[in-house]
């Protein structure tokens, strides 16, 4: 059983693709209901018809105003009660070229789009008797990994923030942890590997034996375990889980 209250409120940011999605269709069958927000109408469209969610939100999550405006339509049809910040982005390049720019845009999304969604949900979620928020981080916030600094660098300031936020927050009814995923079978991995063999010249099955050799269990990870962690931390019987990096990662950490 999920645990999750009746009539439960979710919000879900990059929820039309990916983990995000699959996030999305966990909470809903467990009985939430479920507004997805993300860049493109299209995609988020087709995730409500194929029954992943029942509303969208079209935004950036790294532009402030457009974002709390969509949380603001959404929180009008029903308080929310569940935030899982998943939206992100990554991008590779070696430290010495990896620009002021880079550094902006994978700070921007990966830990102010953090940022933007709780100062959104935070104040009107505290009145709620229950809040629970789920900030889809990665192993990444937990080691290092070579080329990726900038992707590094942001998912770190995603779990600090949920180790500090979750110490402001402990004495009310809202709880904060991080989820980080190992290399997870999504379109955004599949665009890793793309990059490995542009780069390297090794072959597509060449390039998936890199990334999962990350994980002891020589696989990738699936969206619906990462999916199935936030489930747990958005229920009843997460109440003392608070603060918490919480890998899926195969035993990598």
């Amino acid at each position: 059983m999920s645990g999750l209250p009746h009539s439960s409120h979710a919000l879900v940011t990059g929820g039309g693709r990916g983990i995000g999605r699959e996030i999305a269709a966990t909470l809903a069958r467990a009985g939430a209901t479920v507004t997805i927000i993300g860049r493109q109408r299209a995609t988020l469209d087709r995730a409500v018809r194929a029954g992943a969610a029942h509303f969208v939100g079209v935004a950036d999550v790294a532009d402030r105003p457009a974002l709390h405006g969509a949380i603001t339509e959404a929180a009008a049809r029903q308080p929310i009660d569940i935030l899982v910040a998943n939206a992100g982005i990554a991008e590779s390049a070696p430290f010495m070229k990896s620009d002021a720019a880079l550094f902006v845009r994978m700070m921007d999304v990966n830990f102010m789009g953090v940022v933007h969604s709780i100062q959104a949900v935070l104040p009107s979620m505290r009145d709620r008797p229950r809040g629970r928020i789920v900030a889809v981080a990665s192993t990444a916030g937990l080691k290092g990994y070579p080329y990726v600094s900038a992707y590094v660098a942001a998912k770190h300031a995603v779990v600090g923030l949920v180790r500090s936020l979750a110490l402001e927050l402990a004495t009310t009814n809202v709880t904060i942890n991080a989820v980080c995923p190992g290399f997870t079978d999504t379109d955004l991995v599949a665009g890793t590997i793309d990059n490995i063999m542009k780069k390297t010249g090794r072959s597509r099955e060449q390039a998936m034996i890199e990334l999962s050799r990350h994980n002891p269990q020589g696989r990738l990870i699936t969206p619906a375990e990462v999916a199935d962690s936030v489930l747990w931390l958005c229920g009843e019987a997460a109440g003392a889980i608070t603060g918490q990096a919480i890998a899926v990662a195969g035993g990598e950490l």
